[in-house]
């Protein structure tokens, strides 16, 4: 197995929590495929909180036993291509078990086939509306699923919703669970990265538009401000030189520029990501150095550094001393899509923005280097660098 994903997904030491965790879980899956309930377990949490270890120690157990008609779904392109590669090395586990949600809905609808166990993983990423462009044309994948097994052991964490068409809420999850038997499962201690509480605190308030204080210097997780992105790509290149897996990252809302929709600013120009067929994940290609993440490439996903461009949706206020959101500016409008389901405000879409921000300056378990578009957040944050 590629040593990248083993030391992400399949740790050989789990914490006193997990296993915990586990043989709660344990119990719980066991008694729902005994009453064929149709029961949900949630395993819920934020980013770097180890939920995908714990969900692989769950598949890796029930998926290879015969014993179980199981399949593991996520909804995320690359963190399917990871899952996938994994699967070779899971000795009577069949990657065909592993698919995309709509693909495994609409091929047991039409074929009848029914599961003791579903795994989802990202399960905020399910579709809760019906979305006939990508082919799924039900109005949520979650009920869905739990109408085709036993019990659904889905992963959520509702800091990771970004988009309408996948919007998720606790009330909206409850809802949809219905009167069906559900247990949750709470996650709360940082595994990622090796910053402190204090730290990652720091990086909630951020994106919460609090207030910005001096980042703390409590651990020896590695954290910069620099005052242009060239200097900022420089770092991650010697970074991946030295560790790997060290990659710049950035928001949406950066203009065109000669018909070029790359990330620039200063002496820094670079694409997008790109998608590429290709099995190989983005963040494992070495490739992607000299391409800029998003969302799309790296939730799921552990990076050793992290070279985080805030985008130009994102501004400062002096009164409040705090960062702010500009809607207007977010140039993905994929994230505003109207719902006949449901009206969405503009805090709502405000804080799919700061989602998709304290996602990415999360990747790294080392350390977050920071540069900001706009000028008077950058000057903020290398003022309290200066100050610190």
């Amino acid at each position: 197995m590629n040593e990248v994903l083993k030391e992400q997904f399949l740790i050989d030491k789990l914490s006193d929590d997990q296993q915990s965790v586990i043989a709660d879980m344990n119990t719980y899956i066991n008694d729902s495929i005994v009453r064929k309930q149709h029961a949900v377990a949630i395993i819920q949490g934020a980013a770097g909180t180890g939920k995908s270890v714990v969900l692989m120690q769950l598949v890796r157990q029930y998926m290879t036993d015969k014993h179980y008609k199981t399949a593991l779904v996520v909804n995320h392109p690359e963190l399917y291509k990871a899952y996938q590669d994994m699967a070779k090395d899971f000795s009577g586990l069949n990657p065909r078990d592993i698919r995309r949600p709509t693909a495994l809905i609409n091929d047991a609808q039409k074929n009848n086939h029914k599961y003791d166990v579903i795994f989802v993983d990202e399960a905020h990423l399910l579709y809760s509306k019906s979305e006939p462009y990508a082919h799924y044309r039900g109005k949520n994948q979650l009920t869905d699923l739990i109408n085709l097994a036993k019990i659904v052991v889905v992963v959520y964490d509702f800091k990771q919703v970004f988009q309408s068409k996948m919007y998720w809420s606790q009330e909206l999850l409850i809802d949809t669970i219905g009167n069906h038997p559900h247990k949750q499962f709470n996650m709360d201690f940082q595994y990622r990265m090796i910053a402190s509480d204090a730290q990652v605190d720091w990086m909630d308030k951020l994106t919460a538009q609090k207030p910005i204080t001096p980042f703390p210097n409590n651990s020896h997780f590695e954290f910069e401000v620099f005052s242009t992105a060239g200097a900022l790509y420089e770092k991650i290149k010697v970074k991946n030189k030295n560790f790997g897996l060290s990659r710049v990252v950035a928001t949406s809302g950066f203009p065109r520029i000669d018909g070029r929709h790359n990330v620039e600013m200063d002496s820094f120009s670079l694409p997008w990501d790109e998608w590429d067929p290709q099995r190989t994940h983005w963040a494992k290609r070495e490739s992607s150095i000299t391409q800029v993440g998003t969302i799309y490439t790296l939730q799921g996903f552990d990076l050793n550094y992290v070279g985080m461009i805030i985008g130009p949706s994102f501004g400062y206020d002096a009164k409040t001393d705090s960062m702010t959101i500009i809607p207007e500016k977010y140039s993905h409008k994929e994230i505003f899509k109207k719902r006949q389901d449901l009206q969405f405000t503009s805090a709502q879409y405000k804080e799919f923005i700061a989602n998709v921000l304290n996602v990415l300056i999360k990747r790294g378990k080392y350390g977050l280097y920071l540069t900001a578009y706009d000028d008077a957040l950058r000057e903020r944050l290398l003022a309290l660098q200066r100050d610190n």
